[in-house]
């Protein structure tokens, strides 16, 4: 992707003990608008998101909360 600068980042998650965990909270951080690629794991308790654009940790917070976990800061 010419021009655009990927940026990424590791979120520690509480709460995550499975596969259905995992696409639970990669389905949600994916439908934060810039996110263009998210690896959740329940055995490493984290999630690596690679994104496009400048994004909150608001927005991240909100999006593990909505799938049911929560973010370890």
């Amino acid at each position: 992707m010419k021009g655009i600068t990927l940026n990424e980042q590791i979120i520690n998650i509480k709460g995550m003990t499975c596969g259905h965990c995992e696409g639970r909270v990669t389905k949600e951080l994916l439908a934060i608008s810039g996110v263009s690629a998210v690896t959740a794991s329940a055995e490493k308790g984290s999630a690596q998101i690679t994104f496009s654009s400048e994004i909150t940790a608001d927005q991240i917070d909100l999006a593990v909360r909505a799938a049911g976990y929560s973010v370890i800061r």
